[in-house]
């Protein structure tokens, strides 16, 4: 009977292999970098035009690359989960510095000062 038990259980761990489902409308990597990009440009907007309407911008950049907020955010739930973010954001970045140069210098800075923020935080 020991042997049943540990037979179902060393079954049932090695079965479950993924963590979470990838969504039903899973958005592409090279999407969600640019995706990702555009949100913290159309954030930075916020500090040059003040009355900026963060949503619409959201909304727009969702229409142009034809996807919805539930699917960025289930997307983004399941990148975190498998660990892919990381290299997403990455790639998000390089997007941002492909588009504003001047940026590379800023970042560069930030990362002098605080040397152990997470990729995310970039």
């Amino acid at each position: 009977m020991k042997k049943f038990w540990l037979l179902f259980l060393a079954f049932f761990a090695f079965s479950c292999g993924k963590l979470i489902d990838p969504p039903k409308n899973l958005v592409e990597k090279e999407t969600m970098s640019e995706l990702i990009a555009d949100f913290a440009m159309n954030e930075q907007l916020t500090s040059v035009i003040q009355n900026l309407n963060l949503d619409n911008a959201t909304r727009y950049t969702l229409k142009q690359k034809k996807t919805t907020g539930k699917a960025f955010t289930e997307s983004y739930k399941y990148y975190t989960a498998t660990g892919e973010i990381e290299g997403i954001l990455n790639d998000a970045q390089k997007i941002v510095l492909e588009k504003d140069p001047a940026a590379k210098v800023y970042i560069e800075k930030r990362l002098k000062e605080n040397r152990n923020v997470p990729v995310f935080a970039r």
